[in-house]
């Protein structure tokens, strides 16, 4: 058991270590991976600020991931508390993005999880918190905020029995666990996974993700150029698509689609190749939102005679859900399925592809019959009609969606009860500490 024990820490430490050298080569020919690598040489000089201030760190692989420390940072901010808040990303998708996150007082990316990283990483931050989202574990960062008895939490986690953790072999792994003084898991299953490696510091409190997208419907999600694009008529919104996805939505729109069907498309990659491929494959009137915010009023009014509205920018796609009558989310044929629950709580329709497994809110959905899952072009097809022509069935589809968003909230609340008792407690200790100074 020792020797694999050793052998998996080698391995690891090997891994990390040869990854830190053959990324800077072969991010030569990937602009995501030159982004990686040269983000991360800036994290160590953006931490410097934060020397002698009391910090709560939040870590997020990426982008969905951060949607659900979201909440929780907006609470802490809410409540005044006097702590500097740090967001670490270790993806360029959710860094790119969210750099400039105004509630945050640094955003970086995580180095990597070399030992020598971990502890400056640690040393320089000393967060009075941590705060893992999902499922992101990465051993020595974990065991130095072991070493140094930093609290820390997993918050929204999912634990699968194929993880590591969970093997005979994986104790290097499971060892690395021993730093998380609370998991708030979504799921009995995580929670039953975690016993029975004997963790019993578990809350099964759901995901938090629930609690910051029930807010969007109180947010203005007015658009004026979608509205005018609308004009009151049937639309689908296409959110987060890749190529595979489409493909399926032009087939749709250049052999199936009625004059009374409008379609935003809001893809994934908006490089100009793309948009360019994508919108030459229409064989129906289409405009790009960057040629519309470029133009003229004659232009925007032009909106109203188009049937393809193509969106080239990110950032307002949760806003431009709530013009849906059906959302078809991307990502669940090939790639890594999209964020579902944003079009979900305006309470309309969600079509998603088939591989979607590892994502709970997916499963729930489609088990409950509030999202429809395809696997290719005829199903693609007979559902959109089925959705379009079945204003009853349409209803109810979105009903069920709205009314699992509405069943789901409270993570955050149990969060901030755990974090806000910490917070105090270690305030009366720090007290105590000066006073018998």
């Amino acid at each position: 058991m020792f020797c694999t024990f050793t052998g998996m820490k080698f391995l690891y430490n090997l891994a990390i270590f040869l990854t830190s050298i053959l990324l800077p080569i072969v991010a030569i020919f990937s602009k995501k991976l030159k982004l990686f690598v040269e983000g991360r040489k800036q994290t160590f000089s953006k931490i410097e600020t934060l020397k002698n201030k009391k910090v709560i760190w939040f870590h997020a692989a990426s982008l969905g991931e951060f949607e659900q420390a979201r909440p929780i940072i907006e609470q802490l901010k809410n409540k005044g508390k006097s702590y500097k808040i740090v967001v670490t990303f270790f993806s360029p998708s959710g860094y790119e993005i969210r750099k400039d996150y105004p509630l945050a007082d640094v955003v970086c990316y995580l180095p990597l999880d070399t030992k020598k990283n971990a502890k400056r990483f640690i040393k320089e931050v000393n967060p009075k918190l941590a705060v893992f989202i999902k499922y992101e574990f990465w051993p020595n960062l974990l065991n130095e905020l072991k070493n140094k008895e930093i609290p820390t939490i997993l918050v929204s986690g999912i634990l699968r029995e194929k993880q590591l953790f969970f093997k005979s072999y994986g104790g290097f792994m499971r060892k690395s666990l021993n730093a998380f003084h609370h998991f708030f898991v979504q799921d009995v299953n995580s929670e039953k996974l975690l016993n029975s490696i004997n963790f019993k510091n578990v809350t099964v409190a759901g995901d938090s993700r629930f609690d910051r997208v029930s807010k969007i419907l109180k947010q203005d999600n007015h658009l004026d150029f979608i509205s005018a694009f609308k004009d009151n008529k049937y639309t689908i919104v296409a959110g987060s698509t890749w190529q595979e996805d489409e493909e399926l939505l032009v087939h749709y729109i250049n052999n199936k689609a009625s004059e009374n069907e409008k379609f935003i498309i809001v893809p994934h990659t908006i490089k100009s190749d793309s948009i360019e491929a994508l919108q030459k494959a229409i064989n129906k009137k289409s405009i790009l939102y960057s040629d519309v915010i470029s133009s003229s009023v004659d232009k925007f009014l032009e909106l109203k005679e188009t049937q393809v509205f193509i969106i080239d920018t990110i950032g307002i796609l949760t806003k431009i859900y709530a013009a849906a009558d059906l959302a078809y989310v991307g990502g669940g044929l090939k790639t890594g399925l999209h964020n579902i629950l944003e079009p979900a709580t305006f309470g309309i329709p969600v079509m998603i592809g088939y591989k979607y497994e590892k994502f709970k809110e997916a499963v729930d959905l489609v088990n409950i019959g509030g999202c429809i899952s395809i696997k290719n072009q005829q199903e693609f097809t007979e559902n959109l009609e089925h959705l379009k022509n079945d204003v009853n069935f349409r209803k109810l589809t979105g009903t069920i969606n709205k009314k699992y968003i509405a069943d789901n909230l409270g993570a955050t609340k149990l969060i901030m009860n755990y974090i806000n008792n910490h917070l105090t407690m270690s305030g009366k200790t720090h007290s105590s500490t000066q006073k018998n100074k």
